[in-house]
């Protein structure tokens, strides 16, 4: 048997992944349970938000939650329906219908493998701050107002913008059954709220649906509720491939995976850094191999019959904060689901619909902290800038695009701050001066000599008059791109046009081949023009205005 190759190897599971299992298999265990637990409600909840039912939530956390937990590049991520995928499926879902999703996961999933075959795992870690607050915030104001329909016991109304159709649904509400469901929305959301502060260790969300659905059903509520859910898996298949659908798909699968991608791994880097009750952070984590293990997550999901899956954050510092350390407490919160569904589905299936809007209502608020948002709001004009556009993009718009215009203007931004710490300035020629001195310019040139900075330094030096030689310091440019050799290429040419010699001081070693490539080296009147130390070009360049005042004399 030929053995695997050493580049495939990495995405494989192995022996490391369960180092420490025997002395932390008992805190696992209990991290796991404690994590199935909390799961349970927003599973459901992300499900019938989606649009695709809480049957499917529900398979996507099992599934998909033990696909990515056994294949996946962290030791604490846990996995499963979230609320961002929930924003991107729910008008996939109102304009292809509920039967596109299982074949959009499976493509969306295929995606995500070859994200994480090629190696593009690390890039998440240039998404700036700013902008994965901005986004998250953006998801955050969504999904609260996508849960206004079951908050008010309406049907949802199949819009583009969430905020138009919340206000739609909610003007179809009806008394009694409007002020039903908000009395249950608020008493999910103060349990919720309330009961951390008496005992953080207690399940809050899971004793709210407890407390509301025992309410509901003692007082005979008639609002509606979760339904009949099946009390086993389904056996696996192959969603139908219509080239048609898959036309009309590819589009959706793409912003999808691009989503999982990218929430996954913000997760599975937060996860990371955080500290287990032990005091000890969790590890590091592989970006390429967790994308590899989401996206074979949500290819399993498909075939099930779910939705596509992500890292989930709230669900992993759940699993963190418990004291988890190895995979086997992701497993089990997959293994607990798996039993609910087989000895709990007609219980799960009374839960009211207005008590999970409750639970993702308060999700929502929790999502992006107040401290968070003073602290970019106070740190520099670019940054609020950011946030609140990628935010506002986000709600009014896309999730990726948001993402995409967010990286644009913290581009921007960047180059600006940049180009303004670079520049041009005329310095005076050290020592004693000498007859002639008049006639040399020094110019040092700072920083980065890039795009963004090229132009300015061209005006600047091209305005200088009356000199005969001028000498182009370059030591301290840290970073010279094409466009800024090419602006010294035009630099010299200007100036020898002009009958003013160009002499070039301190061209750094890594820079040597770029302005040799370009034609800086060309543009020079004489290849000796090209100077390691300051003395040796000023000595130059007196001789070149001793020469020049004897031929005019």
């Amino acid at each position: 048997m030929r053995a695997v190759p050493a580049t495939l190897t990495r995405f494989l599971p192995s022996r490391r992944d369960y180092e420490g299992l025997s002395s932390s298999w008992k805190t696992d265990l209990l991290a796991g349970i404690t994590v199935g637990i909390v799961a349970l409600p927003l599973a459901l909840a992300f499900g019938v938000s989606s649009g695709v039912g809480a049957e499917a939530g529900l398979i996507t956390a099992v599934v998909a939650g033990l696909v990515a937990a056994v294949m996946g590049g962290s030791h604490v991520q846990v996995s499963g329906p979230t609320g961002a995928m929930v924003v991107v499926l729910a008008p996939v879902v109102a304009i292809h219908g509920v039967g596109s999703i299982a074949l959009v996961s499976l493509m969306a999933g295929l995606l995500v493998v070859i994200l994480g075959i090629s190696g593009l795992g690390r890039a998440v870690a240039f998404i700036p701050w700013p902008v994965v607050e901005g986004f998250t915030l953006g998801i955050a104001a969504i999904i609260f107002l996508q849960q206004v329909p079951l908050a008010t016991g309406t049907e949802a109304v199949p819009g583009h913008n969430t905020l138009l159709a919340a206000f739609e649904s909610a003007s179809q509400a009806t008394v009694p059954t409007v002020l039903q469901t908000l009395g249950v929305v608020a008493g999910v959301a103060a349990v919720m709220l309330l009961l951390p502060k008496l005992n953080k260790a207690l399940p809050a969300s899971l004793i709210a649906v407890l407390l509301a659905t025992v309410a509901a059903e003692l007082l005979q509520l008639d609002i509606p509720r979760i339904g009949e859910l099946p009390h086993s898996l389904s056996a696996p298949s192959v969603p139908s491939l219509d080239p048609a659908a898959l036309g009309g798909l590819l589009m959706p699968a793409v912003s999808i995976a691009m989503l999982a991608a990218i929430e996954s791994l913000l997760s599975a880097r937060v996860a990371a850094g955080m500290v287990g009750p032990d005091g000890r952070p969790s590890g590091a984590y592989s970006p390429d191999r967790e994308l590899m293990g989401q996206g074979l997550a949500s290819v399993a999901a498909g075939f099930f019959g779910g939705m596509p899956a992500t890292g989930a954050i709230a669900r992993t510092a759940v699993n963190v904060r418990s004291g988890a350390k190895t995979r086997l407490s992701a497993i089990v919160h997959a293994l607990v689901l798996l039993a609910i569904i087989y000895l709990a589905a007609d219980l799960v299936g009374k839960i009211p619909l207005a008590v999970l809007a409750g639970i993702l209502m308060v999700t929502a608020t929790r999502m992006v902290s107040r401290r968070t948002v003073t602290a970019i709001m106070g740190s520099t004009r670019a940054d609020a800038f950011v946030f609140v556009l990628t935010a506002l993009i986000t709600v009014a718009f896309d999730l990726i695009v948001a993402i995409e215009i967010g990286l644009v203007a913290a581009a921007i931004f960047t180059l600006r701050k940049f180009a303004s710490l670079s520049g041009v300035k005329r310095e005076e020629i050290p020592g004693p001066r000498e007859e002639g001195d008049e006639h040399i310019a020094i110019f040092r040139l700072d920083g980065a000599m890039f795009f963004g900075a090229a132009e300015r330094v061209l005006q600047e030096i091209s305005q200088v008059k009356d000199i005969q030689v001028a000498i182009i310091r370059l030591s301290q440019v840290r970073m010279l791109d094409a466009t800024g050799a090419h602006t010294l290429v035009e630099v010299i040419s200007a100036l020898e046009l002009r009958g003013v010699t160009v002499l070039l001081k301190g061209v750094q070693p890594q820079h040597l081949e770029l302005v040799t490539n370009v034609g800086v080296i060309r543009s020079l009147r004489h290849h000796k023009h090209l100077f390691t130390s300051l003395p040796e070009a000023v000595a130059h360049a007196r001789s070149h205005v001793l020469r020049n005042a004897a031929a005019n004399a």
